[in-house]
């Protein structure tokens, strides 16, 4: 089914959901104005909602009641949410703008410092940059704990936002010189395309160590219903069931890096194993000593002598053990007279 409104694209659209009158009202200004700057109501971009918040001015609580309904519209009909657009939900909540400015400026100046490169620093640190920058975009620390491979995407050019889809919604995280974004998750998706075709963190702790280079890896990155972020120990070893950070732990991670407390994550030196001790090239001789030189020719006449004379003990065993036998039964019959 099409809609057709004077100076606009022929667009297809559905049936908008139902809405009270307060919200018709509002979804009714922005339908007009669509009408006007000839641009199609369903789906709006991000940036078509801005020019229409900001050619219409109202109440920060007025705004923020459009931009709800506009999003419901949008939702009831299939369509990404334009609304949740990070640009404007800080120019929809100023005091919310004012956070992440002071979070975005304390993370610039932080990312140069978090190494890339080495074991299992480097590890750590293409983790907690991505974290970190995705905290700075507004993310909460709870939808960062539960992202998935395939809920942030990068577009093909270079400087558009990366996609992220959180419950169903899409949020578009924009690019900044300060704070590279798309870089960043490259950093991290390199990492996981190396594991991907390793499995196990000994070989990129190798590759580390050895400081080579990881990129291309992230060609062979999947984006599947994986956990995006991994746990890591102090170590640099992952779970081998993949586990995501919890809440708290993000949330520790970006405390520790912000109030600069954050680990080094240097691995203490292996501890040198002891020494065996050196057994001696030579052995002291009794100078002093002297051998018999018949000692061979008497031990063997001993042993001889010896086989002669205890030939005879198998048989003086057996005799006294038939005497014992014969004294016990003799002992048997006194006690059985006695009355």
């Amino acid at each position: 089914m099409y809609a057709t409104t004077p100076g606009t694209r022929d667009v297809p659209t559905q049936p908008a959901p139902r809405l009270s009158a307060r919200d018709r009202h509002v979804w009714v200004l922005f339908t007009d104005w669509c009408a006007a700057t000839d641009q199609p109501q369903i789906p709006a971009t991000p940036q078509q909602l801005a020019r229409f918040l900001r050619e219409n001015p109202a109440a920060p609580a007025t705004q923020r009641r459009r931009v709800s309904v506009i999003n419901t519209v949008h939702r009831g009909q299939g369509h990404p949410a334009p609304g949740t657009d990070e640009a404007i939900r800080r120019a929809l909540n100023t005091t919310r703008a004012a956070r992440l400015h002071r979070v975005s400026a304390l993370v610039a100046e932080r990312l140069p410092n978090i190494p890339v490169t080495g074991w299992p620093a480097g590890f750590f640190g293409r983790r907690d940059r991505l974290i970190l920058a995705l905290a700075a975009a507004g993310v909460g620390f709870e939808p960062i704990a539960r992202l998935r491979r395939r809920d942030l995407t990068v577009p093909g050019n270079r400087g558009a936002p990366l996609l992220l889809c959180i419950d169903g919604a899409r949020l578009d995280l924009p690019e900044s010189r300060e704070i590279p974004l798309g870089a960043l998750y490259r950093e991290w998706t390199e990492v996981l395309g190396f594991l991907d075709q390793n499995d196990v963190t000994t070989t990129i702790a190798e590759h580390f160590k050895a400081g080579r280079d990881l990129t291309g890896f992230d060609a062979g990155y999947r984006a599947d219903d994986r956990p995006l972020l991994t746990s890591i120990n102090r170590w640099g070893h992952t779970p081998l069931d993949p586990a995501p950070p919890t809440a708290r732990a993000v949330a520790a991670i970006v405390h520790a890096h912000l109030s600069g407390t954050a680990p080094a994550h240097i691995l203490p030196p292996p501890k040198p194993r002891p020494r065996p001790a050196k057994s001696p090239d030579r052995y002291p001789i009794d100078d002093g000593r002297v051998l018999d030189p018949h000692y061979y020719e008497r031990g063997t006449a001993a042993r001889r002598s010896a086989h002669h004379e205890l030939t005879d003990v198998t048989d003086l065993l057996d005799d006294i053990e038939d005497r014992a036998d014969q004294l016990s039964a003799e002992l048997d019959g006194i006690l059985n007279d006695v009355p």
